[in-house]
Order: C-alpha cells, then structure tokens, then sequence
C-alpha cells in the first residue's frame, strides 16, 4: 500500500503531525493508500509557499505561464492510463465509459488555459478629458484557496488549478479526502511538466481543518469551491470581505412537453439521471412530464435503469459503479425513503444493490408520485434515481420547476421554438438546455448559478474562469505635453 504525501514548496512532505489516514476503494472497500491528515500549521506552511510561488509567477510572461499549462496538458496524455485507473480505482466510476472521458476533459482543460489566456483582451476606453488616456489590464488576485469535491476529482480541480495558474495565481488546493489519491497523482504530473514551486500547493486531511484554514487564513486573497451549497454558504461566512468563485448544489428540472420528441427525451433523460451515477450537481433530479405523455416516458426509463449494468468499475462490460462515500448513499436512501413515506411509488431500484463487494452500489431507480414536499423534490440528492412528477400545463410546470431553492441547471425538451423560448426565458435557472440533458456542457460554456437561488456565485469556463480569477486594473495616463516637449 501506497504510502502518499502531500505537496507544499515544490516538495513533497508528511504532515507535521505524522498523522495519516487510510483511503479506500468504494468498488471492493479494500485500503488503496495511506494519505497524510494535514493539520492546520501544514496549511499555513502551504499559504506561506504559495506567497513565495506568487512572486515567481509574477516574473513570468503570460506566454511563459501559457506553456506550462501545455506542458501539463502534455505530460497528463502521457500518462492517461495510469491517471483513469487511479481515478477509477479511488472515486468508484467506471473505467472505460467515464473515467477515460474525465482524463480527456481534463487535458482539454489544460490546453483551453493556456490558449484563451493569449487572447484575453482589455480595451483602451473613450474619456471626455483630451489630455488623458484610460485602459484596462487583467491582473492576478494573489493566493487562491481552491477546495474541489469528490465526483469530478481530477475534471473539477482543473477548472479553478489551470486558469488560476494561467493568469499568474497561486494556490493552495485541498482535495477531498476520499478522493485524494487521484489528487496526489495529479500534483505528480504537475511536478513533472516542472509547475514553478509553490505555485500550486496540495494539502490533504479534513475539509473542517486544512480546508477552513485556508478560507479563512488572511495570507489568501480569494477562494474558489465546488460543493454543496451549504458548505459554501459557511465558506463564504468565513471567507467574508474576499472574492469568491462558489459552483454550489443543483436540483436540476427537467421538462418534457407534451410535443417533445420522446425518444430523445427519455434517453437524454436518463443519461441526466443515471451518469456517473446520479453523482454530478447537473443531475436531473426532478423529472416534470406532461400528462398526455407521462405513462410512456415512464416506461421510457424504467426499461433504460433495467438495463443499466451496475458493476465492477474496471469491467468493460460496466456501465455504472458505486458511490463513492457512505454519506451519499445514506442520503440516497434517506431521499427515497421519505418520497415513498409521501406517497411515491418504486418502478425499479430503491436500494443497495445487494452481494456486492461493498454496500455503496445504488440501484438504478425510478419514482412516481413524488410529492411536492418530498426531500428529493426540494433538496440535492446525489444518488441515481429519477423522481417523475405530471404536470397538466406548461404554467404548472414552470411554478414545479422554480419552487425551489436551488438553481443550477434545467432542461426542457419540446418541438416547440416559442415554448422553448418561453421555458428557457422563465426558468430560475444558470443554464437552460433544450432538448438535451442537464448534463450537457463543454468546458467553454459559462457554468453557473443564478441569483436568489443557493447554487453559487460567479461563472466557471473557458474565459469567464480567467475573468473571475483576476482583477480588473484601470490605468489613466495624462499624455498632455509639458513645455519643456
């Protein structure tokens, strides 16, 4: 077993503690690593490195900081496989219809940051004063504490890690702690593509220590988190007066009109339900289906989650694995358990998989009947099951859609421009996709929440990352001759 450290200064070093912990495979439950339970002075350590890393970064052009991020992308294709198998081996997906697809995301997204950073633009703006002329540059914001989740852990931490590096930021990353073996052998690919020292630090060990440490330690200047909403809205409490890039909780709606092509509607459906399973804050977890065609959508998923193939992740033949932690399945069951108590009826799954190596394998499942006031219609569930709800008008339906506190991402399928219009104008949404899943989305594309809703503050991808990560610089020059010209 792997005895793993994390990376602080351009090295890599145990805790100062000695403590570690045991990291453990949710597919077979057997111990992978051992990984070192970071203390709030190993924090500290790490923000004092990234100060000294910033100034490093400052030396560099951004054509210089631009190769980085290629030689990154370079070295992370290399070593794909091995990445992918790590990936799976330490978050549970499967092998070969996810955890390849998320390596590729993630070397796109190294290669994304260092070419849109070229061509980040700032304007030189008109002024009434004829002496006097008035531009804009985009600067660094300093020190970033980055905290990234369990579901997309190599996806997710380039989103912040390679624009934040980009744009000329330091950062002090903490993983989550079920999944920071992965972490550890993305820091090693970020050595090997020679990553200046200290301009990305990883300190592993519990969120409520390293990671409140570095929210709320006045060595950083900003914070970036992915997560539930309310960890974030305790992280913004604590990061209180610095700028924050939060991609909060979603509950995504989906709606599925009555002139909806239902094929298309189904599968894309279930792709948004059942992908990675259920594990992505895009889910579509509250499935609103017009009357006229509810029985046939209905069946539409239930032959779909019959014949998913819950498995062994490595298995070819596997097309869903297990979750990754036990809280997520805790609250799985509890989200179902409280549907059925309030009157919802199980078509398929509901459960634990049983004579499974471990009890973190979830049942494809799909409900009917969901109430209003059930958990999984008013909270993030997390898990892969398909909550169906009918609705009689395309009123009801958006007042189902947008009673809730939450506002990620939605979805409406219909053959109808005006109501597609209509829906996506009206939605209390970030995104609205028509016709595709709410899982649809490309690394460009600005991800976010919406305002009034819990689901986070600022926008991620592509450009719109490197604008939330620096700060806009105003310059005035008075360019007026002096006499002695």
């Amino acid at each position: 077993m792997n005895a793993l450290q994390m990376y602080i200064g351009g090295r890599w070093v145990a805790s100062v503690s000695g403590a570690t912990y045991q990291a453990r495979s949710p597919a077979t439950g057997e111990a992978i690593a051992t990984l070192p339970e970071g203390t709030r002075e190993d924090a500290q350590r790490a923000i004092a490195a990234a100060d000294e890393g910033k100034a490093r970064l400052a030396r560099m052009s951004v054509w210089d900081r631009a190769r980085v991020c290629a030689r990154v992308a370079d070295v992370l294709e290399r070593r794909r496989d091995e990445l992918a198998r790590t990936l799976t081996l330490d978050q549970g997906k499967p092998l070969h219809t996810e955890a390849k697809a998320e390596v590729s995301a993630t070397i796109t997204g190294w290669r994304n940051a260092a070419d849109h950073i070229k061509w980040l633009e700032t304007s030189v703006i008109p002024v009434e004063d004829p002496h006097k002329r008035v531009l804009t540059i985009r600067q660094p914001r300093g020190v970033y504490a980055v905290i990234t989740p369990w579901n997309f852990p190599l996806n997710i931490p380039t989103e912040y890690l390679a624009p934040g590096l980009a744009s000329g930021n330091a950062m002090v990353w903490v993983p989550a702690p079920t999944t920071s073996v992965v972490a550890v052998k993305l820091m090693e690919c970020l050595e090997e593509a020679e990553v200046p020292a200290g301009a990305i630090n990883l300190v592993t060990g519990p969120g409520p220590v390293v990671g409140d440490e570095i929210v709320a330690h006045a060595g950083t200047d900003a914070v970036a988190f992915t997560g539930s909403s309310a960890t974030g809205e305790h992280i913004a409490r604590r990061a209180a007066g610095k700028p924050l890039l939060l991609e909060l909780g979603g509950n995504g709606p989906t709606v599925i009109l009555d002139d909806a092509d239902l094929e298309l509607a189904s599968g894309a459906t279930a792709f948004g339900a059942f992908f990675n399973a259920g594990q992505v804050c895009s889910a579509a977890e509250r499935i609103l289906v017009h009357k006229k065609v509810y029985d046939e959508v209905t069946s539409r998923l239930v032959d779909r989650a019959s014949q998913i193939r819950l498995g062994d992740p490595f298995d070819e033949r596997t097309q869903m694995g297990p979750l990754n932690n036990q809280p997520v399945a805790e609250k799985t069951d509890r989200h179902v358990a409280d549907a059925v108590a309030r009157g919802a009826k199980v078509l398929v799954g509901g459960g634990r998989a049983p004579g499974r190596p471990t009890d973190l394998y979830y049942e494809p499942t799909v409900l009917t009947g969901v109430a209003r006031d059930a958990l999984i219609n008013r909270e993030e569930t997390f898990g892969p099951v398909a909550p169906l709800i009918p609705f009689q008008s395309d009123e009801e339906a958006l007042a189902w859609a947008n009673d809730n506190t939450l506002g990620l991402v939605s979805a409406v399928f219909t053959s109808d421009l005006s109501r597609a219009f209509w829906f996506a104008e009206r939605l209390r949404t970030g995104i609205v996709n028509v016709n595709d899943s709410t899982n649809y989305w490309e690394l460009h594309i600005p991800f976010g929440g919406v305002a009034g809703k819990r689901s986070g503050i600022g926008r991620l991808g592509g450009k719109h990352t490197l604008y939330e990560m620096t700060d806009l610089r105003t310059i005035c020059l008075d360019v007026r001759r002096t006499q002695t010209q």
